[in-house]
């Protein structure tokens, strides 16, 4: 299924970089909180890891999925120690801000994930996602053994012999190293800022495009 791109003349001035973002979350009114599991419950679930874009759209796309039990925003696929999103999202690593997804292997499978990153991002855009250009917006598919590997590189060759794009998938399938967390003003981002400008002009528009393709992967209202 092809994932539609926003004409970009609706976004000038949007982007995931903005230099306001920072200031508009840490005056923003949060929402109601979210049950959130400790380290040691998480360690209970497989991690899977993923980078699409901006990561706000991209762990609010997966927070979404039944079976998934949390979602981190950060930076991975570079070299650099420590980054930071002032780094980061002007290009100045070569990290790309990316997920990290915490989920039981009981209800949602490894290779159900990754249909969700492709079927929720456009994965022939190289260096770009929407409004969001440079490589730290590139498309990343991590695999932390051979056959998560395996899984990936079967399911482009699939959407490949589907013909599913008019052009070719330019997503990386890169080995996992490390994972950097973002900063804490970054996590649920669209669920703590629903009026921020990006949120409402991309990032839910793109959440609800996954969610109005996908409905079999969505968790019921309430679930965690």
């Amino acid at each position: 299924m092809k994932y539609a791109i926003l004409a970009f003349s609706l976004l000038l001035g949007l982007s995931c970089q903005s230099k306001n973002n920072k200031k508009e979350v840490e005056t923003a009114k949060a929402d109601a909180p979210k049950l959130i599991l400790s380290p040691a419950a998480l360690q209970e679930y497989e991690t899977a890891y993923f980078a699409s874009g901006c990561f706000w759209c991209v762990e609010a796309i997966f927070e979404s999925v039944k079976g998934v039990k949390e979602v981190i925003s950060g930076y991975s696929g570079g070299t650099e120690k420590n980054p930071t999103y002032e780094n980061v999202a002007y290009g100045r690593t070569s990290h790309a801000e990316a997920v990290e997804v915490y989920y039981d292997p009981k209800t949602i499978s490894f290779q159900e994930l990754v249909q969700v990153f492709f079927g929720s991002h456009d994965p022939t855009t190289l260096n770009r996602q929407g409004p969001d250009r440079g490589a730290q917006y590139r498309s990343i598919a991590f695999f932390k053994n051979d056959r998560e590997e395996k899984v990936i590189r079967n399911y482009i060759k699939a959407l490949e012999k589907e013909m599913v794009y008019d052009s070719p998938i330019v997503t990386q399938v890169v080995k996992f190293d490390t994972f950097w967390k973002a900063e804490d003003y970054h996590q649920d981002f669209e669920r703590r800022n629903p009026n921020q400008g990006y949120i409402k002009a991309v990032s839910i528009p793109r959440l609800n495009r996954f969610k109005e393709n996908f409905p079999t992967f969505l968790k019921e209202e309430g679930a965690h």
